[in-house]
């Protein structure tokens, strides 16, 4: 152990050894977070704290698998495996199953991803006769996720509801929730405010928590929301055996809930706390870092570190100002084209980093005309396939029958005669009395105009599925599953819809995967079920699709700032640094542009050797060409003032308003500032003009 701590740095040393009391490790991008983390876990084994009483919480299952393999390169699988090392959410799934009856629900939960809450959202908004045009229902699903992970109930946001939009929400909400009630799911939000709220109500729940793990470990903890820090303060608020492990300065998504004031007021929550910073970054160069350092510094609600280099000084950032998007793309394109056949680099060396999902398509444009390979963050995941949809739905019937998202998407594939009309007939039967579809189907002799045999094939469906989930394959699983696929015949649904033979292998080769998870699953796991596959399955899905995109081949990486987040390359092109793009103009008007600065600083912290910003004179929007202008992170960047004549985004040129009016659009910043003019009043603020002295 001692060789292992001289190697650290000083700053990182006092983040291992201060093994006592809570601890906050502020780690700047680059700066061996996951050594000192993997190397404290090691140093408390070392000094004799049991493994069992160890819990660290992460969130990807890929940071999980990650930390515990590191680990047990220190101390040994078998002590590593000892350890509760995972996601927020496998650990609430797991707290959830064994205490079930005390949270409410039934031991046969089972949990629905977002394509399913989004199927069961569409459905609330039937019931309510609402058109999806007056909401899609991924936004609605957005903002129900949002409200839930500030600690908000459906009939709380419904109390508080400001607006027309509010009431249509809250409604839609509230018939959310009795789906997910009658067929016995939960979604991801879920599990974290339930578990919360079990700890809460069950106060001999929290105290075997509190006194089993007797070491608490968050990693990336300005990403926690709401629940998320409830359930780490009710299981370490009492010990304080507390470290957490984050940058303030790379918290870059408030919109899907995680909260900044976390980490900013970690000091204040844990009186006493150790606040260690590690400012030395092992990534980029110093031309590099002082780029990243003058932007940030501009946050006035910051902790406060500054970056230092240990590589050398670099060369300097390039900056650029082009014609307009395509004149962009090209110079980028033209220039990784030459770079690589010159044998300089590899293609995979190189990122495109943009602000919106808009941005991109010009860059594609550039890079096909040069035959250059490329990949484009935001394809479709394995878990969005049809077929693997398909056969997770069949899973998830067998293990709960009153699954009714499940079966709605499944009853006819491959087809059965239960036609559109017959189950528009049942889900209304379901509503009207407050059951499953699967109950419905059940009484389908009193509801009018449902065939007899459409009601046969359903309850033979059904009951085949019951007798395979009151099955426990255990270590045969891959055979179980295979045998399931068969019962249900669910290659005649691939052949009907892939006529072509190669196209029907192409797609029969993804539920072969699904045989490969269960095989994997079976081995790996000491006590293989059907729900324990299930879990796996369902929280890789949600919380790994973005790192199934991020997988290492030789191509150019075209990808949000977002999806950057965690990763690194030896050249980046940071493209579009302009008002009303970076930062974006609706983050501006409602008060986001702290955020949007932390996310320019985690943009430029992407790349290692060399560093390309640019922006453009003018640039399309809606079929108009509009002058842009620099963005103020652009500026500071280079630590001068905006020009004279420089105008920011919330001041929209006469082109842009002119181009919206006669397409008919709202003047989107004069709707998001009433937007928050009015929240605002709802708080009893006094007006913006007021409030900043003006």
């Amino acid at each position: 152990m001692q060789k292992i701590l001289a190697s650290l740095n000083p700053e990182q040393r006092a983040a291992v050894t201060t093994a006592q009391g809570p601890l906050l490790v502020l780690a700047g991008a680059g700066s061996g977070k996951t050594r000192v983390i993997t190397v404290r876990i090691a140093y408390l084994l070392h000094g004799g704290v049991d493994p069992a009483n160890v819990l660290a919480m992460t969130f990807t299952n890929k940071a999980a698998r990650e930390m515990r393999e590191r680990v047990a390169g220190l101390v040994g699988r078998e002590r590593a495996e000892e350890l509760t090392v995972g996601t927020f959410h496998a650990f609430c799934v797991r707290l959830l199953r064994r205490h079930a009856a005390e949270a409410g629900l039934a031991r046969s939960f089972t949990i629905c991803d977002s394509s399913d809450q989004q199927a069961a959202l569409r459905g609330a908004l039937r019931e309510l006769r609402i058109p999806e045009a007056s909401i899609q229902p991924a936004a609605l699903h957005a903002r129900i996720s949002l409200m839930k992970n500030k600690g908000l109930s459906a009939e709380q946001f419904l109390e508080r509801a400001r607006d027309d939009l509010d009431e249509l929400v809250g409604r839609a909400w509230r018939k959310y929730e009795e789906h997910l009630a009658r067929s016995r799911t939960v979604d991801f939000d879920d599990l974290l405010t339930r578990s919360v709220q079990l700890l809460a109500t069950h106060p001999s729940v929290r105290e075997s928590l509190e006194s089993h793990f007797r070491h608490v470990l968050v990693d990336e903890y300005q990403d926690t929301n709401g629940p998320q820090y409830d359930l780490v303060r009710a299981i370490a608020g009492r010990h304080r055996n507390l470290c957490v492990v984050g940058d303030d300065d790379q918290s870059i998504y408030g919109w899907r809930g995680a909260d900044v004031q976390k980490i900013l007021a970690f000091e204040s929550d844990f009186a006493g706390a150790k606040v260690v910073r590690l400012e030395t970054n092992y990534r980029s160069t110093k031309a590099i870092l002082d780029a990243a350092n003058r932007v940030i510094a501009h946050n006035p609600t910051r902790l406060g570190k500054t970056l230092k280099a240990a590589a050398g000084v670099g060369e300097p950032v390039a900056t650029l100002r082009m014609e307009d998007e395509v004149a962009e793309a090209d110079h980028a394109a033209r220039e990784i084209a030459e770079l690589v056949r010159a044998k300089r680099f590899r293609w995979s060396d190189f990122a495109i980093l943009f602000r919106t999902a808009t941005q991109p398509r010009p860059f594609e444009v550039q890079l096909r005309a040069r035959n250059v390979p490329y990949v484009l963050t935001g394809g479709m995941s394995f878990f969005d396939r049809k077929e693997v949809r398909d056969v997770l739905a069949y899973l998830r019937l067998a293990a709960n029958v009153r699954d009714e998202v499940s079966l709605l998407r499944v009853v006819n594939a491959p087809p059965r005669g239960v036609g559109k009309s017959t189950i528009e007939k049942v889900v209304a039967f379901a509503t009207e009395h407050g059951i499953s579809a699967c109950e419905a189907f059940e009484r389908a002799r009193e509801i009018e105009g449902v065939p007899e045999s459409a009601a046969h094939a359903v309850a033979t469906l059904l009951e085949k599925l019951a007798r395979f989930g009151a099955e426990h394959p255990g270590g045969n699983l891959v055979a179980w599953v295979r045998r399931l696929v068969e019962a249900v015949d669910y290659r005649s649904e691939v052949d009907r819809c892939y006529p072509d033979p190669k196209s029907a292998e192409e797609r029969w080769a993804s539920v072969v995967e699904v045989f490969d998870m269960a095989e994997n699953h079976a081995r790996r796991t000491q006590k293989p079920t059907l729900a324990s596959f299930l879990e796996a399955l369902t929280l890789s899905a949600e919380e790994d699709r973005a790192d199934e995109q991020k997988e290492k081949r030789d191509a150019v990486a075209l990808m949000t700032i977002h999806a950057a987040k965690g990763l690194e390359f030896p050249r980046v092109y940071l493209v579009g640094v302009e008002e009303g793009l970076l930062p974006h103009q609706r983050a501006v008007v409602e008060d986001g542009v702290e955020e949007e600065r932390r996310l320019m600083y985690v943009a430029i912290t992407r790349a290692r050797e060399h560093l390309t910003v640019s922006c453009t004179k003018s640039r399309s929007k809606y079929g108009t060409r509009v002058e842009s202008q620099p963005s103020r992170f652009f500026y500071e960047m280079l630590g001068e003032r905006p020009p004279k004549g420089w105008i920011a985004c919330d001041a929209r040129s006469s082109a842009e308003k002119q181009a919206d009016r006669e397409a008919g659009r709202p003047d989107p910043a004069a709707a998001a500032k009433k937007k928050a003019a009015k929240q605002r009043r709802a708080k009893g603020a006094p007006p913006r003009g007021f409030r900043r002295g003006v």
